[in-house]
């Protein structure tokens, strides 16, 4: 087994983990994070940047980039409170734009994004969804509500350009890319809805956060792999 391939099945073991704790309401399994959370992205980053498949991908640097703010994140939101919240979606918007500058450099430059499909259905849910999010959190803070505001547009960006890639780019690549921006939007929306709309929701919805967002990373690892070939 190669040893890319094995950081992936480490990655995944980890994410297993990650998730199952991270849906238990038990003080101890909070503290267990503190060790397993932080190795996700490097341990996919590792995998990502030892892929023999990436080394011609014009996708690979700006994912590197983006798994490292991904992981400062990750880090910060293992704190609690406003300003944590704030700081971790602040560093995951610096991975964000790194995921956009892969992205918008490599676009279907064909049809306009404005002008896509799935461009447009993201748009739409965004303005449906982040506006209500970010006034609920800024019943709390104001300054909050402005963060998620600004976060949640740019993670929708993010996502209508995961689906808006060239044609030249493998389709295997293309696929993988769309659906791990697709994923890392629910992932935030069930993150939102719990946090602020839902205050008294069950710990283990946060299975699901963890579930998806790792697997969004996985994803758009996998097609930034790919995009190489």
């Amino acid at each position: 087994m190669r040893r890319s391939t094995k950081l992936k099945v480490a990655y995944g073991a980890l994410a297993a983990v990650d998730t199952a704790l991270a849906g238990s309401p038990r003080p101890w399994a909070h503290r267990v994070r503190f060790l397993t959370k932080p190795l996700l992205l490097p341990t996919l980053g590792a995998a990502l940047a030892g892929d023999a498949r990436a080394s011609g991908s014009p996708l690979r640097t700006t994912t590197l980039v983006a798994q490292a703010g991904g992981w400062g994140g990750d880090i910060l939101l293992l704190g609690h409170g406003e300003r944590m919240l704030a700081a971790g979606a602040g560093s995951f918007g610096l991975g964000h734009l790194a995921y956009l500058a892969g992205f918008r450099r490599h676009r279907d430059r064909r049809t306009p994004i404005s002008r896509a499909r799935t461009a447009r259905l993201i748009a739409g849910l965004w303005a449906t969804s982040g506006p209500v999010v970010a006034a609920a959190a800024a019943r709390q803070d104001r300054r909050l509500g402005g963060v998620l505001l600004g976060y949640s547009a740019l993670l929708a960006t993010m996502a209508a350009g995961a689906a808006h890639l060239d044609p030249a780019l493998p389709r295997d690549a293309r696929l993988l890319t769309a659906a791990g921006g697709a994923l890392f939007l629910t992932s935030d929306a069930v993150l939102g809805a719990r946090t602020f709309l839902l205050p008294g929701a069950p710990q283990r919805l946060e299975s699901v956060v963890m579930a998806t967002y790792t697997g969004a990373q996985l994803l758009l690892a996998e097609g930034a792999a790919r995009a190489g070939r």
